[in-house]
């Protein structure tokens, strides 16, 4: 039989007193954890422009293959589809995201905006991230040669075959510059697909620069009437990518950035690429 004296039972009173000690620590430490883990994403929800909704941007009009129809809150084409699912990562569902219309110049000038993310091909660039806040990229993608099925061009197999063409592009986007770096140096300039595409349509340019996935809609959709692409100009992927846009120095940029770098890890934006993107790898090629 075990005799236990008061100094012994004091002992066991002190240890069973640090054990209970340490296990309410542990879990209020874990409770701790947890609810910190909650706050975060909670936090998230209440920085934006308008709490607990993600306001996101786009094109006015928005074409497939990067929004189907103009319908960018159906979630059909690439970047509405990328848009829903980054909204997804960051704690916002469907219902709690809205959609608004900029032009592409407004999204990337310095200042205030009235939206969260703004995603319609921005490529990343070192003066746009001086105005602006952009994600990883979420799209790599080349520029294509559109011309009428009837131009003294349209037969063209290379570069220097279209060097006394008349060539258009966008203003201030990728297309412009690699226009203006791999084919020569004057382009004219529209402020949007829509201006340049009924250019193109009225003889007032021969050939029009734009990216890939979008000459191929212009194309089959009629939005350029009559008309063929030429090929894509060699030397025109985009190293950089195009990234989603945030307003300069958001709060939401970390997590959004982080939301479309686990989309690309866990393979989310390569099956979306297939859906979504699929035809514009066969094109031919002009050097």
């Amino acid at each position: 039989m075990t005799i236990f004296t008061r100094k012994t039972i004091r002992r066991l009173t002190a240890a069973a007193l640090t054990t209970v000690t340490l296990m309410a620590g542990a879990a209020c430490g874990s409770s701790s954890s947890n609810s910190g883990q909650s706050a975060d994403k909670q936090d998230i929800t209440q920085q934006t422009i308008k709490p607990g909704t993600l306001t996101i941007a786009t094109g006015d009009p928005a074409y497939a293959p990067y929004v189907q129809d103009n319908k960018p809150e159906s979630g059909k084409g690439y970047e509405a589809a990328v848009a829903y699912a980054v909204a997804e990562k960051m704690g916002f569902d469907k219902a709690h995201v809205t959609w608004t219309r900029t032009t592409f110049d407004a999204a990337i000038a310095p200042g205030s905006k009235d939206y969260d993310l703004n995603i319609q091909q921005f490529s990343i660039t070192p003066e746009r991230r001086q105005a602006v806040d952009f994600t990883p990229s979420y799209y790599n993608s080349t520029q294509s040669l559109v011309v009428r099925n009837n131009s003294p061009y349209a037969s063209a197999t290379s570069l220097a075959q279209i060097k006394d063409a008349k060539i258009g592009a966008m203003v201030g986007s990728t297309s412009y510059e690699m226009a203006h770096k791999l084919v020569k140096p004057d382009i004219d300039t529209f402020n949007d697909d829509v201006a340049s595409s009924q250019a193109l349509d009225a003889n007032q340019i021969d050939a029009l620069v734009v990216d890939t996935p979008s000459a191929v809609t212009m194309v089959d959709s009629g939005q350029v009437k009559n008309a063929k692409i030429l090929g894509q100009i060699k030397g025109s992927q985009d190293p950089e990518g195009m990234g989603i846009v945030l307003p300069k120095g958001s709060k939401l940029t970390p997590a959004a950035s982080k939301a479309v770098t686990a989309l690309k890890k866990d393979g989310t934006l390569d099956k979306l690429q297939k859906q979504w993107l699929h035809v514009y790898t066969s094109l031919p090629t002009l050097g």
